[in-house]
């Protein structure tokens, strides 16, 4: 029978999108191996073009699969597929389950390692200081248990050296000129420890536009506190594009982001995303630390903004509010030091072709 390999990551796209270099890997060096990527409906545009061997299988977990019931209904589905090695890159109670039931079948069957031991460490009063694997790491660490060693990835981007089309964007997007930068900012996360404050944000792009004047500042993210600031900062500074108001899809933010000179953002999903179309990205890091293992695929830590104060970090996903009830960790880092690590990242200016 070919070899046919499971890989479930449910999870949050930041979770998923940091899967998409090691199973890329895992193609190129095996490319005999079929390999199924199982996961949620939003991260299919990461992997339905990245190999010929790679297909996507999409689960609804909280919807039609969901609870004992769905996930039956699921292993069934997964069954006809004959699967012959199930990699669990999740290790929670779902995939746990699923894993359950491939063992009971007698399928090759292995599971992440999230060294929650050395993650409370990390966080507690005294803390390790000790890096920590990262999840590329440990998802390399999960295929080589099954058989399937990864020597090297020379993963760059999801895209050709070019870039994704332009020409399938709105023509409020593009073209690019050759005076232009393109700068992408993502200014918002999941956790209030992990956002850098609104008013010092402005500061910031306010900066960027005096500085970069034949700019283009692209806003990424999707939710209420992007349609409450977007709008406001498009009509201040003309500079500015919400991107949700222009593009529908994940696919095409992608192609737009595959042709940005540098991105900023938080700790967050668009750091990951930035980094898979071959994007520097400055990063900004609150109540969580580059320490923990999350840095985007490729980033030099020397672009991750980081006080590194004593109480740094103190959650591994910035869930937990802060001790002090000021953030120190964010309202203490200047808008001229993030205008500063962008200018040390962008491409120099070159004269207007009109």
């Amino acid at each position: 029978m070919k070899k046919h390999i499971l890989v479930i990551r449910f999870s949050a796209l930041g979770d998923v999108a940091m899967a998409v270099p090691v199973v890329w890997a895992l193609s190129q060096q095996y490319p005999d191996v079929r390999i199924t990527v199982l996961s949620r409906p939003f991260a299919r545009p990461l992997f339905d073009d990245l190999a010929p061997n790679v297909n996507f299988m999409e689960a609804d977990v909280k919807g039609e699969y969901r609870g004992v019931k769905g996930l039956n209904a699921l292993y069934r589905r997964l069954t006809a597929k004959q699967f012959t090695h199930v990699a669990d890159l999740h290790a929670v109670l779902r995939s746990e389950y699923l894993r359950m039931r491939f063992n009971l079948g007698r399928f090759k069957v292995q599971h992440i390692d999230k060294h929650r031991r050395l993650r409370r460490q990390l966080v507690g009063k005294k803390k390790s200081r000790q890096q920590l694997p990262t999840p590329f790491e440990n998802y390399i660490d999960v295929f080589a248990r099954l058989g399937f060693p990864i020597e090297k990835i020379d993963f760059h981007s999801i895209f050709p050296p070019e870039g994704g089309d332009l020409g399938l964007l709105p023509k409020a997007i593009g073209p690019k000129r050759n005076w232009e930068h393109w700068i992408g900012i993502a200014p918002f996360a999941a956790h209030k420890g992990k956002i850098y404050p609104k008013e010092k944000m402005e500061t910031a792009i306010r900066l960027l536009c005096e500085k970069y004047p034949r700019c283009r500042i692209f806003l990424f993210g999707r939710g209420k506190d992007e349609d409450a600031t977007f709008p406001q900062w498009e009509q201040q500074m003309p500079q500015c594009t919400y991107v949700g108001k222009h593009l529908e899809t994940m696919h095409q933010e992608l192609i737009l982001m595959s042709h940005l000179d540098a991105m900023l953002s938080m700790d967050s999903a668009n750091m990951h995303l930035a980094s898979l179309c071959g994007v520097k990205v400055v990063s900004v890091w609150g109540a969580t630390h580059p320490i923990a293992g999350f840095m985007g695929w490729g980033q030099k830590r020397e672009n991750a903004i980081c006080l590194d104060l004593e109480c740094q970090p103190c959650s591994i996903f910035g869930q937990k509010p802060c001790r002090y009830g000021d953030y120190r960790c964010l309202n203490g880092i200047a808008p001229e030091t993030i205008v500063e690590r962008l200018a040390a990242i962008l491409p120099p200016q070159v004269n207007s072709d009109n």
